[in-house]
């Protein structure tokens, strides 16, 4: 059965999340600020859930039309075949967010949706209660100018929550954003890596599962799981398919941080995702970051003043960075933050190339300087 699926993604990452679609083998259909649809079937939702790094959640598309009244919502949404996915004893929410429509009304779009669900399946199963005791279908009404979208949420648990961070630090990146980062960098499995502000590890974590192809769903479950609509085997088969496809090679990642217990969560952290044999931590000043390998990559995610440290440790930390970089010319740098001008401070010249990002709620840059290769 052909689907259309909908990989939600924070701003400025739909291209990553593009291209991990495309590599999974499936047809781009639209890319929108924050989604990215495509043509699937119920394998992709299992294979979407297990590898894509970079999106938020994987929706399932129910349908779409232009509705100004409650009653063209009521009757669109009726006339969706929700019973091929919603079984009798299914357990179904209803959340929704309208902007710039005529039908504003959230909570009120919510309950008209629920009862055109209702409707519909109460006169397909010939039932007029429903005790919603089965696996939960997360139905969103998404309005936009009018235009309706209706989904299912197939993830559950936001896809960063990959199952591996036991520990946590103050501020930590989410492991999407750490994903999309080391993707968006130089760096392959044959190049070193290094992060000198790894807090909980993230990104190292991040950059080793990418260089060994190991799944980023490997080690959590997914609501869809439980859909007597999805056949269980497939779970299994690409679960199996998965494993078998992670690559037994060595890899030369490092993180560092000054703090000792930040440091210990990155260990416990990495221990957990199976890739700690991979990943060399340490406790290390910025200042004392060196190196005679050639060509190497560092990915940071650095204090930047509206999270934690203050404008002092930020010059300190700008200064040794930019030592750094001129000992080590070969380097490329890749470094977030909300400073901007993190440039003339760092590098004394632009970047390369720059990206506007989102890390939670805080607008920052990527910022990449490319190094002389030798």
């Amino acid at each position: 059965m052909k689907i259309e699926l909908i990989a939600t993604a924070t701003f400025g990452l739909e291209s990553v999340v593009k291209r991990e679609i495309e590599k999974l083998g499936y047809r781009i259909l639209k890319t929108e600020d924050g989604k990215v649809t495509y043509l699937s079937d119920e394998r992709g939702i299992v294979r979407s859930n297990l590898w894509l790094r970079a999106a938020d959640r994987v929706l399932l598309k129910m349908g779409e039309f232009k509705a100004t009244t409650f009653e063209e919502l009521y009757q669109q949404v009726k006339g969706i075949p929700f019973e091929e996915w919603i079984p009798p004893d299914g357990k179904f929410t209803v959340l929704g967010t309208s902007v710039k429509s005529t039908l504003h009304h959230v909570p009120s779009c919510q309950s008209i949706t629920k009862k055109a669900i209702v409707d519909r399946l109460s006169s397909v199963y010939g039932i007029k209660e429903f005790a919603e005791t089965g696996d939960e279908h997360g139905v969103k009404v998404t309005i936009l100018k009018d235009r309706v979208t209706l989904t299912m949420d197939t993830s559950g648990k936001g896809l960063h929550k990959r199952g591996y961070r036991v520990k946590e630090v103050e501020a930590p990146i989410k492991e999407t954003l750490a994903a999309s980062l080391v993707q968006l960098s130089f760096w392959n499995k044959d190049r070193i890596l290094l992060d000198p502000f790894t807090g909980s590890g993230t990104i190292p974590i991040e950059a080793a599962m990418i260089g060994i192809n190991m799944a980023p769903g490997l080690l959590r479950d997914f609501v869809s799981e439980g859909w007597n609509t999805i056949d269980k085997n497939l779970w299994e088969e690409e679960r199996k398919k998965a494993r078998e496809e992670i690559l037994n090679i060595k890899l030369k990642i490092g993180g560092s941080d000054l703090d000792a217990e930040a440091v210990k969560k990155a260990v416990e952290n990495a221990g957990k995702a199976g890739v700690d044999h991979l990943i060399e931590f340490s406790m290390k000043d910025i200042k004392d970051l060196r190196t005679t390998e050639k060509n190497g990559v560092i990915v940071t995610n650095p204090p930047y003043g509206e999270r934690i440290g203050d404008k002092k440790e930020i010059e300190y930390i700008y200064k040794a960075l930019s030592e750094f970089m001129k000992e080590n010319p070969s380097w490329s740098l890749f470094i977030i933050s909300s400073d901007k001008e993190l440039e003339s401070k760092v590098m004394g010249r632009p970047a390369d190339r720059r990206r506007k990002l989102y890390n939670g709620r805080i607008e920052t840059t990527f910022y990449q300087f490319h190094g002389i290769r030798e």
